[in-house]
């Protein structure tokens, strides 16, 4: 886990969440930990651990989607030498590694039916079975596990048992999306503008101008906090202006006009691509409704501002500005000729 994370956020519902895990640290019972992807389940599993009064105790990290099914059960309950092909010596799963403190099953919705057998003997019988061997081995271990999928969908459906989720889930801690923590955007843009202008050796910490502020809480954040901050570390190392604070947002890395095209990426009939929740710069008037005298002449004003801002931003790249604008690039060339903008550089 990265030590330099934190709870960062005040919205009531990220607080409740927050509050409710810190309630169940002090009790030696199962806590499963529900949320999408990058809203802080890791953090919240530390949490439970450094609060209770193991906190002095290991705590074992393992994620149930990363091994193959069938090394799962080698890595959690451990195994004798020659048990299987390419066991050459003893070996403690995870559960003795974390004997008087803390296991964390991340993603436990992936584990097999059989992992989930032996899992839930060792919950309700606190001892554990290396593979290869005949005498179980009592542990000391309270669980904690994190998952995004629905599990009582998932036992519904027959791929989660239903006695296993009954043994797991004293306490359920669920994560708000962050698009659901009103007011927590540009409090977390802070957190980690600030850092990584630290890491960069800026002698202050700029900001994100109004647009680029307004274009960050606009963002439906699929990838949540993670997401975010990758997002905003990228925003101030691409910045090459430190004294002035950031204007340019970019949301998905791999969007370049030069992407290659696989199969999947082509977009089915005609038209412009979708531009996947990337939005077209905003462009201040400084100008009000009472002042506007001739309404196709300021039409025409704020349509020469948005191309010309949508041209900088893009470096002039015209079809990367058309995508932008998503227009096709017939369509921006047309605007172009119409407000006299060349693609080299932008008309005040």
């Amino acid at each position: 886990m990265d030590r330099k994370d934190a709870f960062i956020g005040q919205s009531l519902p990220f607080l409740d969440s927050v509050e409710r895990a810190s309630r169940a640290a002090a009790l030696n019972r199962p806590v499963l930990v529900i949320g999408e992807r990058g809203t802080g389940k890791e953090l919240v599993a530390e949490r439970l651990h450094r609060l209770s009064p193991r906190w002095d105790g290991p705590l074992v990290v393992m994620n149930c989607a990363a091994l193959p099914e069938t090394l799962i059960e080698a890595e959690l309950f451990g195994h004798e030498a020659g048990a299987f092909t390419g066991a050459a010596r003893a070996r403690a799963g995870r559960f003795e590694e974390a004997h008087g403190g803390t296991l964390f099953l991340d993603e436990l919705g992936t584990l097999s039916a059989a992992a989930q057998e032996r899992l839930l003997r060792a919950v309700e019988y606190g001892e554990v079975t290396r593979i290869g061997a005949s005498r179980p081995v009592r542990v000391d271990v309270r669980i904690v596990a994190a998952t995004n999928e629905n599990l009582p969908a998932l036992v519904a459906q027959n791929r989660f048992r239903a006695d296993l989720l009954d043994r797991l889930s004293f306490e359920v801690v669920t994560l708000p999306p962050l698009r659901a923590r009103e007011g927590d955007v540009p409090v977390l843009a802070e957190h980690f503008g600030r850092r990584m202008a630290a890491e960069l050796g800026w002698s202050r910490w700029p900001g994100f101008s109004d647009m680029a502020m307004a274009t960050l809480q606009a963002h439906r954040w699929p990838g949540n906090v993670r997401e975010l901050r990758n997002v905003v570390e990228r925003a101030a190392y691409r910045w090459d202006h430190p004294e002035r604070a950031i204007d340019a947002i970019q949301f998905d890395p791999f969007d370049s006009p030069w992407a290659p095209e696989g199969a999947a990426a082509r977009p089915q009939g005609g038209g412009p691509a979708p531009t996947d929740g990337a939005a077209a710069p905003a462009v201040e008037m400084n100008i009000t409704i009472d002042e506007i005298g001739d309404f196709r002449a300021a039409c025409d004003a704020y349509e020469k501002k948005i191309l010309s801002a949508a041209l900088q931003r893009c470096r002039y790249n015209q079809r990367l500005t058309a995508k932008t604008l998503a227009l096709t690039y017939d369509q921006l060339r047309h605007a172009m000729r119409k407000h006299a903008l060349s693609g080299t550089e932008a008309a005040s």
